[in-house]
């Protein structure tokens, strides 16, 4: 539906719920004229909000931290509403939140301030870290505020303002962290979010940013890269990923293994980045593995994400039912084995049987073309060296798992691996400590830790005599 406001054409966006395909909402979608609109306040607003003291941003931002915690039930009722997780989930996506934007408080100071080089008579050499200036945040739906506080909240404690642009999955979400941000003492024209869809996105690409911060597909993102290259602005890419992961010979307790790593695989139904994507276990462990697997599988509670207790809620996005079909086709027809799931259940709402492949080669497209959703294939490996060769059968780089009882056999593994993030007995974990990177496919940039802090400033070096 389109209507004209002044002889400005204007788009409405429903917002549908995925675990019943009710509409909740319509709302009014941004166009050229009105980002523009969005950007020149932006871009006049930018220097006072850059000249407050760092102790008064981190000062907000600790408030809207706070403002998450207090209002999380309803948070969470509206993120559920919008992308089909258990409210569970919504609630841990939300302090995961919380706990990365404490770690960037705790740290600002310490990476944002002047940094003092040399300190000698009659010279100092100082690095000074300004603002970007406007930056351009388009964001995810899977985990819109995990992703989102990956990005907008270091822009802004380095002083730059920023349209934030949430998926259209999750735009219900986006006004909700706007709302909050504002309530915290962020300035209205420090911070603007765009509604719409793809052609919202496109008109972005021709605006005059200074910078864009992407989550989403690797397809999307090389479209964003190849767009605004000619800009010669910072451009970084948080994309998918095929993650594999790898049982070894020596893991005593396979069943506790088994049972991480489903949960690995599976959790927000398999809708991450990082969730493992492939399985190679060592022949020696396989059979124990694989039963302890599906029976964790097999004991999950799948239904409406409003109900306690249900681990498997609605896929956010229909047309992924149609990629996981095709994969399971694709694997079934070259000699897989279908344990358990393999459909889409029946009725209202956009849900799909958890689902566990065996027999998997690295031809088939379910271990090589990202899943995106409750589906994974495993296979057995014969040694460490087949695994490895197993593993780095991929064009993306994101993470990659090792179980071994041996830290050192972990190591080696992980380091001839071109990933952005290696785990030892563990998986699908992201530390606002460490760098979330991609290789390859996955990505290009950094945002956590100090380098994610620094992502959105311009490093200017002082010379000073006297």
């Amino acid at each position: 539906m389109s209507y004209e406001i002044r002889g400005k054409k204007m788009k409405n966006m429903q917002i549908i719920n995925p675990a019943t395909e009710e509409i909740i909402t319509s709302l009014t979608e941004d166009n050229s004229s009105t980002l523009q609109t969005k950007l020149a306040t932006l871009k006049k607003a930018q220097p006072q909000w850059a000249n407050r003291t760092l102790n008064e941003r981190i000062s907000i931002i600790a408030q809207f931290s706070d403002l998450l915690e207090a209002e999380i039930e309803e948070l969470a009722a509206v993120l559920t509403s919008e992308v089909g997780k258990p409210l569970q989930q919504s609630r841990n996506e939300i302090n995961g939140a919380r706990a990365r934007i404490k770690w960037m408080l705790n740290n600002a100071e310490k990476y944002l301030s002047d940094e003092a080089m040399v300190d000698e008579p009659g010279l100092k050499e100082i690095i000074k870290y300004e603002p970007l200036g406007v930056v351009c945040n388009i964001s995810a739906w899977n985990y819109p505020y995990l992703v989102g506080v990956n990005v907008f909240i270091p822009a802004l404690l380095s002083g730059n303002a920023v349209l934030y642009k949430p998926s259209e999955y999750a735009t219900l979400t986006g006004l909700q962290i706007e709302k909050l941000l504002k309530k915290a003492g962020v300035p209205d024209d420090i911070f603007q979010i765009a509604i719409g869809a793809k052609e919202t996105g496109s008109a972005l690409l021709e605006m005059d940013f200074n910078g864009y911060f992407f989550t989403g597909s690797y397809k999307t993102g090389k479209f964003i890269y190849e767009k605004v290259a000619a800009k010669m602005v910072p451009c970084q890419l948080e994309l998918g990923g095929k993650d594999p992961l790898y049982i070894a010979e020596d893991v005593t307790d396979v069943a506790s293994a088994a049972i991480g790593t489903a949960d690995g695989a599976f959790y927000n139904n398999g809708q991450s980045c990082c969730s493992v994507e492939r399985i190679y276990v060592h022949e020696k462990n396989y059979d124990n593995y694989l039963s302890a697997f599906v029976t964790e599988v097999k004991s999950w509670k799948t239904g409406q994400p409003t109900t306690d207790g249900v681990y498997i809620g609605a896929l956010t996005r229909k047309e992924q039912i149609l990629v996981l079909e095709n994969q399971i086709k694709d694997a079934l027809n070259k000699g897989a084995k279908l344990l358990t799931g393999g459909k889409a259940i029946a009725g209202k709402g956009y849900y799909f049987e958890p689902t566990v492949l065996t027999e998997v080669t690295n031809d088939m497209l379910v271990m090589q073309e990202e899943s995106f959703g409750p589906i994974i294939g495993i296979m057995k490996v014969k040694d460490d060296t087949e695994a490895l060769s197993m593993m780095k059968d991929t064009d993306y780089g994101l993470t990659a798992s090792v179980y071994t009882a041996d830290q050192a056999k972990a190591e080696k593994i992980l380091a001839q691996l071109d990933a952005g993030s290696g785990y030892w007995n563990c998986c699908d974990r992201v530390s606002a400590a460490l760098p979330w990177s991609g290789r390859k496919y996955s990505g290009i940039g950094a945002t956590l830790s100090h380098q994610g802090l620094r992502a959105f400033t311009k490093p200017k070096g002082y010379h000073l005599r006297g």
